[in-house]
């Protein structure tokens, strides 16, 4: 039986769906109060951080891998 029969059988209201965050101050979860501008800004920021965390791990493979052994500071093991 479904809900909606149940509650009909037991002359219960129809259930009223919970309210959605619309991205206002406080809608949701009222300890973290963000709007969407400073949402979308934290995307980007933390967006912008993966970009540059990645170009620096290709920067420092590019430096262990050929620089360092090309400049004598060091062999590889596997090489």
């Amino acid at each position: 039986m479904g809900e909606a029969r149940r509650r009909t059988a037991q002359g219960l209201p129809p259930r009223t769906p919970k309210p959605r965050s619309n991205g206002e101050p406080g809608a949701g979860k009222p300890w973290w109060s963000l709007d969407r501008s400073q949402t979308n800004r934290f995307v980007s920021w933390t967006t912008r951080g993966a970009w540059i965390g990645i170009g620096g791990l290709v920067l420092f493979w590019v430096t262990v891998r050929f620089i360092g052994p090309a400049a004598g500071w060091w062999t590889l093991a596997d090489g």
